[in-house]
């Protein structure tokens, strides 16, 4: 008889301040190791100084992986994540793109991708100075695709990684924070940027990605301190602090 894992004993609720951040019409800017970011709602990261536009855990053939195992799934997760960030870049127009790692959902997933879909993504990449840092997910595998493949990227003070270790300027992917928050009598679940202003990691882009909840202890070694979760609403980011987040049941 296999054994049960021990609970596990919630994170004590703390009493944090809240990241200094600035609500800028539909968006929420968050200074970072000196640098103004931008978290966009449609949870994609804005770096005015640097022209870059940073995406994180799309995940890209992430049904077609399942249907491999007989789960079957609507094949239409890559279009739907591609055309997401084809509106971004058609948008902001940046110089430089980063994919913060997990861009595949496997190492063979740039291999299964439809030729619609990777003509599109090819013709980002040819617009761009286009950065895939590595995952854990896919390692170097979108780098038959163009563009160039980093372990981290540094722009300016910032450094860019898929794991979080909670380092002072980190820009970070991989846990795919979400954020149940409390308010009017009801609580709402959404993808969500955590930040203490000091590090930030990004919610998972990706159309067939979950969440993990800021509150989970996996969180609690990045932001020792306490999170403050950028909240995607269905066109706006809103700002919740670390008082108003609830764990999941």
């Amino acid at each position: 008889m296999l054994a049960r894992p021990a609970p596990r004993t919630p994170r004590p609720r703390v009493s944090a301040p809240m990241a200094p951040v600035a609500i800028v019409e539909k968006c929420v800017e968050v200074r970072i190791a000196g640098t103004m970011v931008c978290a966009l709602p449609d949870g994609a990261l804005w770096l005015e100084a640097a022209r870059a536009l940073v995406v994180s855990d799309l995940h890209f053939e992430k049904g077609s992986a399942f249907a491999m195992r007989g789960q079957m799934l609507p094949p239409y997760d890559t279009r739907a994540t591609l055309a997401r960030v084809a509106r971004l870049v058609a948008e902001h127009q940046p110089d430089i793109v980063v994919s913060l790692g997990d861009s595949f959902h496997d190492g063979g997933g740039p291999a299964r991708m439809a030729e619609t879909e990777r003509k599109l993504l090819q013709e980002l990449i040819s617009c761009t100075d286009w950065v895939w840092v590595e995952g854990n997910h896919d390692g170097r595998a979108p780098e038959i695709l163009g563009g160039a493949v980093r372990d981290v990227l540094h722009i300016g003070p910032l450094v860019l990684r898929h794991e979080p270790t909670g380092a002072p300027g980190e820009i970070a992917g991989h846990l795919h924070p979400c954020a149940k928050v409390a308010g009017r009598g009801r609580s709402v679940r959404r993808r969500c940027f955590a930040t203490d202003g000091q590090c930030l990691v990004m919610p998972a882009f990706g159309a067939y990605t979950g969440g993990l909840n800021v509150c989970d202890d996996a969180f609690a070694p990045i932001f020792p301190d306490g999170v403050t979760a950028l909240v995607l609403g269905k066109d706006r980011v809103l700002p919740a602090p670390y008082a108003r987040l609830l764990p999941d049941a």
